[in-house]
């Protein structure tokens, strides 16, 4: 019979998938069991500098790799004002479940989140998904972007992408258009996280994708257009032992330039590591490092769920360069426990320096240690 496990071991992982998804989620359940193992351990890729990232393959996934994603935000104006939004899929590889021959057996997962913050209603409408990766229910390619999760999507579409996302509350339909070359992080696509040098991961972004589409809004249909983001990174190490989360900032700026600047927090608060890049209206690079970049909390906002205290509005300085980050609206707290295990927020800004734009500000760890 369809879908009837044909042994015992294929019974065993049913249950056990099942479990873990009603209760902390599969990836917060299978935390431990990635923890305890470096990479070279169960044979995954290592992160390494010099590698040339080379296109559309490297648009596509890593298999090899135990952690991937692929993740789009933007800010979009509609008649009712701008909005933002945000779409990630995330690729887990679980090697536990190699040995076990069952197509049942959660070899890699795939999780979702999606996001719609809508200021004029101060809401932020959010969903998310989790699967096993079956072939064309949830799946990814290997060649170029093409990921899903039953009618969840992001994929190339011409010589840009298009995401649909139907969520319980929201919908998204957006087509993004690149309009400049992707930008490498770090060093030429090799981005450190920390102070060993294995903390590490591959890091490319889009900057300045038009966005054209429709959204609805708790049954309203929206014409909506924009400027979007999009980051695709994979890698093969957790965080440092000592990091508690990270502050990540990517902001299309007005001129045509693109900032991206990031920070790994302590325990303690402090930072441990640190880098941006950031690309000038004429398309010149330039990466910075941990001495030359800071992030300084102007106000925070208190969760009234969680209690987690958030510096949604901050300075993030890059070399002699500064910028004051103001959120779109100070809710955009997003719990992802049912799936990746996490709590963060995820919030459209808007940027003034030295030169305004929009962009979007991801702030993890503040409701406890960042788990993947």
């Amino acid at each position: 019979m369809a879908g009837v496990p044909e042994n015992r071991s294929e019974l065993h992982w049913v249950v056990v998938l099942r479990a873990m998804t009603r209760t902390t989620g599969i990836a917060f359940s299978l935390y431990s069991a990635f923890s305890l193992y470096s990479p070279l351990a169960f044979g995954f890729d290592v992160v390494t500098p010099g590698k040339r990232v080379e296109f559309p393959r490297d648009a596509g996934a890593h298999m090899g790799h135990r952690v991937e994603w692929w993740y789009v935000t933007g800010n979009l104006e509609t008649k009712r004002g701008p909005m933002g939004f945000q779409v990630t899929f995330f690729r887990f590889a679980n090697p536990q479940a190699e040995s076990n021959p069952s197509r049942f057996s959660p070899k890699q997962l795939l999780f979702a989140h999606a996001a719609l913050a809508d200021p004029s209603r101060a809401k932020l409408l959010a969903d998310q998904r989790s699967a096993r990766i079956v072939e064309g229910v949830a799946d990814t390619s290997v060649s170029d972007t093409d990921v899903k999760i039953d009618d969840w999507s992001l994929a190339r579409e011409g010589r840009g992408y298009r995401t649909r996302i139907a969520g319980e509350s929201f919908a998204l339909d957006l087509a993004f258009e690149p309009t400049q070359a992707p930008m490498l992080e770090g060093d030429l696509g090799f981005s450190r996280k920390g102070p060993d040098p294995a903390q590490a991961s591959y890091y490319y972004s889009e900057p300045h994708l038009r966005v054209t589409g429709r959204i609805s809004s708790q049954g309203e249909s929206l014409d909506a257009s924009g400027v979007a983001w999009l980051d695709h990174e994979w890698s093969s190490e957790l965080l440092a032992d000592e990091a508690q989360g990270w502050d990540w900032l990517g902001a299309n700026l007005d001129d045509g330039g693109a900032l991206m600047a990031f920070r790994m927090r302590g325990k303690d608060g402090a930072p441990i590591w640190a880098g941006a890049t950031y690309r000038s209206p004429n398309g010149e690079s330039k990466s910075f490092g941990p001495a030359d970049v800071s992030f300084a909390p102007r106000r925070t906002w208190k969760s009234p769920r969680t209690n987690a205290s958030y510096p949604v509005a901050t300075q993030v300085t890059v070399g002699p360069m500064k910028w004051t980050i103001e959120p779109l609206m100070d809710d955009q707290e997003l719990d992802a426990q049912s799936s990746t295990g996490t709590v963060y927020w995820e919030g459209a800004v808007r940027v003034e320096g030295p030169s305004p734009g929009r962009g979007y500000l991801e702030l993890t760890g503040y409701s406890g240690r960042l788990r993947f």
